[in-house]
């Protein structure tokens, strides 16, 4: 019978079984307590028998669901050392990690950190991709993810270590030339074009610039700092990267809401894998203790 079903799903049954909550299952595994509930369902579904009694104090296994625990005695014991033996390069620190992050956290945040990393692991290669959108680590187009999102991907587990900020920025020669005490309407703007329409500095600029004040429009954040350095107007940009021009001034303090949550992820199959672990390990300690991030707020845990 086990050998129909999927290893996932039962590694998930496992996990409850020794837990006997979802969030215990899911904090386990390093998952999202939906993907527990997802993989309950889906063997459930598969074998067309409940495995658990939903109580007030926990899941309780049936009858059904005792005989499934039974036949399972060993075997996660036994799949998991055959994994090592078949893998047992990857107990080692050394080979090849695939990072994708984006261009702004790669030239702002990342690459002392992975400089750092080689001095201390130098039997490990990495190969950074810089891609602005999300690579598949379950296709295993990258082995880890630094990413700046609110709402990171749930097939992946990983750890949040800051926020970065945004604020409104201009050249000082530019500022020179406003005269004293100009509003936003005396501004000339430089935003984010399409591409990058849902940022939450292209949303809001939508809302409170007028249309024919914006004069620039780029499709990179590293490109709209250019262009507010070299005079061409205001803009929103993040501090991690206008703080370090010293021809650029901050006008106002950064935009709470503009704050985006800087997550180190991986997928839940690489993050046992000795390479994997040394870097994220790593990169969660530096970034969660870089000052060019915020730490000081109380986003909503999610299982890791």
């Amino acid at each position: 019978m086990v050998s129909r079903l999927s290893w996932d799903d039962l590694q998930h049954f496992l996990a409850v079984c020794r837990q006997t909550t979802i969030g215990g299952a899911a904090r386990m595994l390093g998952v999202n307590h939906s993907t527990v509930l997802r993989r309950i369902a889906s063997l459930e579904s598969a074998l067309g028998q409940r495995l658990f009694d939903r109580l007030p104090s926990g899941y309780a296994l049936t009858e059904h669901g005792n005989a499934l625990a039974a036949n399972l005695a060993g075997v996660a014991e036994q799949i998991e050392t055959a994994e090592r033996r078949v893998a047992g390069g990857d107990l080692a620190i050394q080979g090849v990690i695939r990072l994708t992050s984006t261009d702004t956290i790669v030239h702002s945040l990342l690459m002392p950190y992975i400089a750092e990393f080689r001095e201390r692991h130098p039997a490990v290669e990495i190969q950074i991709v810089v891609n602005n959108s999300f690579l598949s680590l379950t296709q295993r187009e990258a082995d880890v993810a630094v990413r700046g999102s609110n709402r990171p991907p749930e097939n992946l587990v990983g750890r949040r270590v800051g926020a970065i900020e945004t604020a409104l920025y201009a050249s000082r020669g530019y500022v020179k030339s406003l005269g004293k005490k100009p509003t936003h309407d005396d501004y000339r703007w430089v935003a984010p074009d399409e591409s990058l329409a849902h940022l939450e500095s292209a949303k809001w600029i939508r809302q409170h610039v007028r249309r024919e004040q914006v004069v620039m429009r780029v499709d990179n954040l590293v490109g709209l700092v250019d262009a507010v350095e070299a005079g061409v107007g205001v803009g929103l940009l993040l501090c991690p990267l206008a703080d370090r021009r010293k021809a650029l001034v901050r006008l106002e303090a950064p935009l709470r809401l503009m704050d985006t949550q800087i997550w180190v992820l991986t997928h839940p199959d690489l993050k046992q894998v000795a390479r994997i672990r040394a870097l994220t390990d790593f990169l969660f300690e530096r970034l969660s203790a870089d000052t060019q991030l915020r730490h000081d707020i109380a986003w909503p845990e999610r299982a890791r």
